[in-house]
């Protein structure tokens, strides 16, 4: 599956599952790395295997007046008390009443368990278009319907899929067939062979009468009894007969075997939803690879609508660059001695509220009951130190009034003049308890400080090509004065070997932690115009965790692997001691 982005951005023009592998899966019950390997590390061995769903459905209702509905599938699965576990969703579908959803939803199948899943497909709003999935408000879309199964049914099925008819409720006496949905399951290869490819397409077919045809791929994976498998679709080229499209780039869980065959299809792209059919080509992999060593092309073909033979079209596909590469894991990294050193930053910002109030969020209770801060240190400690190999951690505090007198934005949190370093989460318990005798909440709340001085770690670190990923982790109420200036600071690290995890405490309004974490699509822009390289912010309120809506672990850990990946793929890093690719 690819990390890029989903149908429902720029109109349904990007890629889906091919432009870059996704490091780990983000779903609750679908597999993370670096969840499964804390959790394994302490014994607990789940009896399980990972299941890949694909979804389609057919004749959706139409909920819009001048077009078709736009449907997204959300699964969920149901708890023992009944609430419903939000798993994953899949892109948005332009205009279609029958949508075969590329984006794949991954769960881990408990053969111990009676997992019941359930389905609810909606109609997004055409407002939200240049939303991503994840960010969704789900109140805010038409509902059309649920379908309910369990996932043992659907695995003991001949082909491991199952059609259910789609229900729901639309008011007293209202009566409506609402569809169809179909789900398809199919077991995860544990395989690290990808394949990279160049495509690009010549004298296509004009299908639009004013201007050239807007041509995209679709690969689909043929299975038995003829069913398809849609696994990537490139980007929409505008305007243009002889595309050249990004590279694709696909796992063996999409492929198969080098011998699977691929339906390969050339449509042109209208918003209607009803995408013409330009031409297509069923090829395996291996056959991809020969014509690209052959420097041969191959022409499409149209299938003929009576029994006679398909036509054979001018346009051609040509495969300009194919390579089979390894794609390691976090995992990899990780077990292979790549190391995790996590650093910690304290608010002491006046926001919090004076110490002595039982309002406050570094409120001191004589009756040693923890307050916000210890909570969240106690409960994030545990998590972090498992992955830090030293248990060694640089801890400062920022926005507070020293000993001194002056404000300090990146302070020794220990209260050393030399030596940042507290040992475990009971050093950084002991060093804050010592700060907040000695140390006056202030202001203003700046993250700047704090980040550049990981910064400076961190590029040191890879000045001495040393294998290790830093993390640098805010804990904080949320209130930022120097957005700015935090901007840039985030933006001249993401060239670095550095994440950075907000942790937010209390009940502040988060907006401003949200545009840092940069989970609307968009990379954070400084003030002079760069782009950040990567995103590299993860925020995370414990309003959320204490609420059961997710785990600390799950929270934690839910896309360090991706930024992780993200940085020593790029630039071409390996596992120590593993082969240059």
């Amino acid at each position: 599956m690819g990390n890029c982005l989903t149908g429902d951005v720029a109109g349904g023009k990007q890629a889906i599952g091919g432009v870059q592998q996704r490091p780990t899966s983000t779903n609750n019950a679908g597999q993370n790395d670096a969840v499964d390997f804390f959790f394994r590390s302490r014994g607990q061995y789940p009896l399980f295997s990972q299941i890949e769903l694909s979804l389609s459905a057919s004749d959706l209702i139409d909920r819009d007046i001048t077009s078709k509905s736009d449907p997204m599938a959300v699964m969920y699965l149901r708890k023992k008390d009944g609430k419903l576990e939000e798993i994953g969703r899949t892109e948005v579908i332009l205009n279609s009443l029958n949508p075969n959803w590329i984006e794949k939803i991954t769960v881990s199948f408990q053969f111990e368990t009676v997992q019941t899943l359930v389905f609810h497909v909606f109609d997004v709003d055409t407002r939200y278009h240049n939303v991503p999935v994840k960010t969704l408000k789900l109140k805010e879309q038409d509902y059309l319907g649920e379908a309910t199964c369990v996932l043992s049914e659907v695995m003991t099925k001949p082909n491991r899929s199952m059609t259910l008819n789609l229900h729901g409720n639309f008011g007293a006496g209202v009566s409506r067939k609402l569809g169809t949905l179909s789900v398809q399951a199919e077991e995860t290869i544990a395989s690290k062979t990808v394949v990279e490819m160049n495509l690009r397409s010549v004298n296509l077919d004009n299908k639009d009468l004013f201007s050239k045809s807007d041509p995209f791929l679709r690969i689909s994976r043929l299975v038995e009894n003829s069913i398809v498998v849609p696994v990537c679709r490139t980007e929409v080229v505008d305007n243009n007969l002889n595309p050249i499209w990004k590279p694709v780039c696909l796992t063996m869980q999409q492929f198969g075997s080098k011998d699977t065959p691929l339906l390969i299809e050339c449509l042109d792209f209208n918003t209607s939803g009803n995408h013409e059919l330009i031409g297509r080509t069923e090829k395996s992999v291996a056959e991809l690879e020969r014509l690209c060593q052959q420097r041969e092309a191959i022409n499409f073909v149209y299938p003929s609508t009576s029994h006679g033979r398909n036509k054979v079209l001018k346009g051609q596909l040509i495969v300009d660059r194919f390579v089979e590469k390894v794609q390691y894991s976090f995992l990899d990294y990780i077990s292979s001695g790549f190391e995790l050193n996590f650093m910690v930053a304290v608010d002491f910002t006046a926001s919090n509220g004076d110490p002595r109030t039982p309002s406050s969020l570094h409120y001191n209770d004589p009756s040693g009951r923890l307050n916000s801060y210890q909570k969240a240190i106690v409960e994030v400690g545990e998590v972090i130190q498992f992955y830090d190999s030293d248990r060694r951690f640089p801890a400062w505090g920022f926005g507070g009034r020293t000993a001194d007198g002056h404000v300090s934005h990146a302070f020794n949190l220990n209260g050393a003049s030399y030596g940042d370093e507290v040992v475990g989460v009971e050093g950084i318990m002991s060093a804050y308890s010592s700060a907040l005798a000695n140390v006056a909440l202030a202001g203003p709340t700046l993250f700047s400080h704090v980040v550049d001085k990981a910064a400076h770690i961190a590029s040191q670190s890879l000045s001495q090509n040393s294998p290790k990923y830093f993390v640098l982790l805010i804990i904080t109420d949320g209130v930022l004065t120097d957005m700015a200036g935090t901007i840039d600071a985030l933006v001249r690290a993401s060239d670095l070997p550095l994440s950075v995890l907000i942790v937010g405490v209390g009940n502040t309004d988060f907006t401003q932690m949200e545009i840092l974490d940069a989970d609307k699509g968009r990379r954070l822009e400084s003030s002079t115009g760069r782009v950040a390289t990567r995103d590299i912010v993860q925020f995370v309120p414990m309003k959320d965790v204490h609420s059961g809506q997710v785990s600390v672990v799950q929270a934690l850990l839910e896309e360090l692997p991706g930024q992780f990946l993200s940085y020593v793929r790029c630039r071409n890093i390996n596992p120590v001691g593993a082969p240059a690719i």
